[in-house]
């Protein structure tokens, strides 16, 4: 088995070339090589069944693998019950279309601790959900699909390395999301060299095991950031880090098959492809 990667959402390559819908994306995918991708529900789950099931069709036709971003409205920290019931909602949600479609991944953000609240107070608070969703999801039978709680890129996000992998001790349906991105954006331009790359690879062995590690969802672009953290995503070109070759130089080294999606600002398929290509030159070096 090797790493597998694609886009996060459509590129503009899709479009330019005269596709219009997100079901012709597994074929346009396949013809690109690329057999990988990530359905954006950031702004909403609003896909209707109909075109969940036929995208998850396409998938398994073309044999990419699927998994969904949840919304962005998710704030698992939250003292506000309309904001806690509206982001168990987006959950449950998620995980209903995640079935129809075929995914088996769910990348989410944690949220914010909220203004003057200490972290390790809303941390405790996002688990507290986190377990609730959890238990609702399962008496529901929307069973199968990880959740994935991404690393994030802005000081004033939960979303550290250690805060993800305090989440994911609750549970076994919940893994990390590592973005290296956001990683190198919120650490001011750490994660850049192999060693740096390799530590969160065994990190995340030593804490969850080595299966997790061995099948890590990344998400990866150049960032542009500032004190504050992320600003801006951009592409593969653009002069901001981090650099993908070295993380792929560990993946390929130490045989990792990650799901690498690429969330560069409209090239992302290109930018996978950049990166595919690279990792495969690697391993013919190695035979």
């Amino acid at each position: 088995m090797y790493a597998q990667f694609g886009p996060a959402g459509n590129p503009d390559a899709f479009y330019a070339a005269g596709r219009k819908a997100s079901a012709d994306m597994p074929e346009w995918l396949a013809a690109q090589e690329l057999f990988a991708y990530e359905y954006q529900c950031s702004r909403g789950v609003t896909i209707k069944q109909s075109t969940a099931e036929l995208i998850g069709q396409k998938a398994a036709q073309y044999n990419i693998k699927l998994s969904i971003h949840a919304p962005y409205y998710i704030s698992l920290a939250t003292e506000d019950e309309t904001t806690a019931a509206n982001t168990e909602r987006h959950f449950l949600r998620s995980l209903e279309v995640a079935l129809w479609m075929g995914a088996d991944r769910i990348v989410f953000h944690i949220g914010g601790p909220g203004k003057g609240i200490d972290r390790r107070q809303a941390m405790e608070r996002a688990k507290r959900l986190l377990a609730k969703i959890l238990e609702k999801a399962e008496l529901q039978g929307l069973t199968g699909p990880k959740l994935l709680a991404e690393t994030m890129g802005k000081q004033n996000q939960l979303g550290s390395l250690d805060e993800v992998l305090e989440l994911c001790r609750l549970d076994s349906r919940v893994r990390p999301a590592v973005d290296f991105g956001h990683m190198h954006a919120v650490t001011g331009g750490q994660y850049i060299t192999s060693t740096e790359f390799a530590a969160v690879f065994a990190r995340i062995g030593e804490e969850l095991g080595a299966d997790v590690a061995q099948n890590l969802h990344i998400h990866f672009s150049p960032i542009e950031f500032t004190k504050a953290g992320e600003k801006r995503h951009w592409s593969f070109g653009d002069p901001f880090g981090p650099p993908h070759e070295p993380l792929l130089d560990i993946i390929a080294t130490h045989g990792y098959t990650p799901r690498i999606i690429c969330e560069s600002a409209g090239t992302q398929a290109k930018d996978a492809k950049i990166m595919q290509d690279f990792y495969l030159g690697l391993l013919k070096k190695d035979f």
